[in-house]
């Protein structure tokens, strides 16, 4: 269970270093010490308000996004009421985990439209620094509280803080210096994608949510009902200009109305010249530098990035795709030939995994790379067991797996549980093991479930939304043999985040031939016999080297014994 000043509060994204586990929160960080992944221990709760507090971790720092308008510089509890405020905070936080149990507040960086995401990249060239890429999905704040921001059309401002990204660049040996230090327009010339629209079921939600008086907005031909955590604000903003101090309900009409232009304006919208533009912003950016590659799920695209020099990353590919409604995150696989996306579809907040929801909406996509680094559509997967009413499920946050001369991926599915998939073809994409808690309410829609789910270490941790964090451990079925689960267990990480891909590299072991051996049973490489005898030469080479182990460490004893006695 999530600590006191957590309960009930939103459950986000997860990193790891050494035996900890980073889990944000809507209120803040969690530490977990899973040095025994069957009792986790609190080890500290930081309370810091500032949605939605994904994290990520190198060395003996700490990096936190904020993104709601109610964060504040100092991590206070009172909100930020003011449309304008020099106490908001909107960007990252930097903290030093040198002592995990005491984290110290060291640095942030304000940016325009806040970080919803961020991912975190360390340069193998470069040992002095390491690169946050900032992904912010909220309106552009004003520039009376942070100078420079504009939500003008590129068009008419070609500083705009839309159709960008930002670069962060911290000194690993001052990270109080860190600093912007470029921004990316990474969508240059990407038009609009096409959009598969609204189902009866969505129409009529967004009917009775109009009829309750909340506030319905349409973004890149999507409707969303909008979070009241971005009402208040613009409300105060709209009638502070108008010298309004108490609006009537006719002032409150007047603002619907102007609502629709209010967010084309905060969004990039409203100029004719840029009606046909693509995204303006991405959600994840995947970075995995050892290739040289990202993977940017942005909005109504799904990007292929080059990140070879980290302060400016460029476009190699787009793709789009009518059955996706918003492209959320990416992961490639160990080699970097292939690349999934997934697809938020409903923002996470519904149920969208029912018998009558479409197979390929809110679902996976999968693509293989070309040499020219260009990709190509390979498949859909969506859970193949359908979900009730009463739970909030669409594809969401995974990883990779290390077990080797396959792609597994474990994904989770918000109430919909956590699936693990093989996408070694990535034309047929198979459920090969899955768990599932159930709705958090048999009577009604109620929020939970599994936020992020990743590998770490031997074990696979979740994020859950409601219920905090939990562990599992692989055991073996008829697609997953015991020595594949302990030659992807012999894969060691020092640190994990969510949004950065490391290589896995297997250690020589019995485990390794012995996983191969199975593979190339399951399958039928060889006859029976000789897969009979190639598991007679293993077990007969770990025979002999476990003898000569013991002889070279008796012959050590006798040495040591020899020399005490003289």
């Amino acid at each position: 269970m999530p600590p006191e000043n957590f309960v009930g509060v939103t459950n986000s994204d997860l990193a790891f270093k050494d035996q900890y586990v980073f889990q944000g929160n809507y209120n803040g960080v969690i530490i977990w010490d899973v040095s025994n992944p069957s009792n986790p221990v609190l080890v500290k709760d930081y309370l810091c308000p500032a949605s939605q507090s994904d994290v990520s971790v190198y060395g003996n720092l700490l990096f936190v996004s904020g993104e709601g308008t109610g964060g504040r510089l100092d991590c206070g509890t009172e909100g930020v009421q003011e449309s304008v405020s020099h106490d908001r905070l909107r960007g990252i936080r930097i903290f030093d985990i040198a002592d995990v149990t005491d984290p110290q507040y060291i640095h942030n960086v304000q940016t325009c439209r806040g970080s919803h995401t961020h991912s975190l990249l360390k340069d193998p060239d470069d040992d002095e620094n390491v690169y946050i890429y900032v992904s912010g999905s909220a309106p552009v704040r004003p520039a009376e509280e942070l100078p420079g921001c504009s939500s003008m059309s590129p068009s008419e401002d070609p500083e705009s803080a839309l159709f960008r990204i930002e670069v962060i660049q911290v000194p690993l040996d001052n990270p109080a210096e860190a600093a912007i230090v470029s921004s990316p327009r990474i969508f240059e010339d990407l038009t609009a994608p096409p959009v598969h629209g609204p189902t009866d079921a969505e129409r009529a939600e967004l009917e009775e949510a109009k009829a309750r008086g909340e506030f319905v907005i349409s973004i890149g031909g999507s409707s969303f009902v909008l979070p009241d955590n971005y009402v208040a604000p613009m409300i105060a903003a709209y009638f502070g200009q108008e010298g309004v101090t108490e609006p009537t309900a006719e002032d409150t009409t007047a603002f619907r109305e102007a609502l629709p232009d209010i967010i084309a304006q905060m969004m990039g919208g409203g100029d004719e010249a840029d009606e046909d533009r693509g995204p303006n912003q991405c959600h994840d950016i995947t970075l995995y530098p050892e290739i040289g590659l990202a993977g940017g799920a942005c909005e109504g695209y799904g990007l292929l990035l080059d990140i070879s020099d980290p302060a400016n990353p460029y476009r190699l590919d787009a793709v789009a795709d009518s059955n996706f409604s918003y492209w959320h995150s990416a992961t490639f696989n160990n080699d970097g030939s292939q690349i999934l996306f997934t697809d938020e579809w409903g923002g996470g907040g519904g149920p969208k995994c029912r018998e009558t929801d479409p197979m390929e909406w809110g679902a996976n996509a999968y693509f293989t790379i070309d040499e020219e680094k260009k990709m190509h559509f390979k498949s859909y997967f969506k859970l193949p067991v359908p979900q009730t009413d009463e739970e909030n499920c669409v594809a969401h946050n995974g990883s990779q797996i290390p077990v080797p001369g396959r792609d597994i991926f474990v994904q989770s599915w918000y109430q919909g549980g956590i699936s693990i998939t093989d996408w070694t073809d990535p034309s047929n994409v198979v459920e090969i093991a899955y768990h599932d808690r159930g709705p958090v309410s048999d009577e009604q829609m109620e929020m939970g479930g599994s936020w992020s789910v990743y590998w770490y270490n031997g074990y696979i941790y979740s994020s859950e939304i409601a219920r905090g964090l939990d562990v599992f451990e692989l055991v073996p079925s008829e697609f997953l043999t015991a020595n594949e689960i302990a030659a992807a267990n012999t894969v060691k990480l020092e640190y994990k985040n969510a949004q950065g891909q490391p290589t896995y590299k297997w250690p020589p072991s019995f485990a390794l031939a012995r996983a191969h051996a199975d593979q190339m049973e399951r399958n039928q490489e060889l006859s029976a016999e000789q897969i009979a005898a190639l598991r007679a030469r293993i077990d007969q080479a770990e025979q002999e080297s476990s003898q000569a182990l013991i002889d070279g460490l008796q012959r050590r004893m006798n040495r040591l014994r020899m020399n005490d006695s003289n």
